[in-house]
């Protein structure tokens, strides 16, 4: 199964990070406010769960916003706990 970081996508129009894999697509959905990007749901098909791969694409959409200077707001609670489970994350993402 593939998850480099060249599978990783930013759509901005659609306000969402993808990560294609070989056997489907994990994505990330969030909304803009302000100055600020709201992380509002995240999803992992079925069949791909409990593989880690949620948490490589919440770290993947991290290390976006981080290097983007984007203030970013944790909604989805596995984004949140992805995030308070990180010394790093918890201080970048609210």
């Amino acid at each position: 199964m593939r998850t480099q970081t060249s599978n990783f996508v930013h759509d901005k129009k659609q306000q969402q990070f993808r990560l294609l894999l070989d056997s489907g697509v994990a994505f990330i959905d969030y909304k803009m406010g302000g100055d600020k990007m709201f992380l509002v749901h995240s999803e992992v098909p079925f069949h791909l769960r409990g593989k880690d791969i949620g948490k490589k694409l919440v770290e993947k959409t991290f290390e976006y916003i981080e290097q983007n200077n984007i203030q970013a707001v944790a909604i989805c609670s596995f984004i949140k706990l992805v995030a308070q489970r990180s010394e790093k994350w918890r201080k970048i993402i609210r």
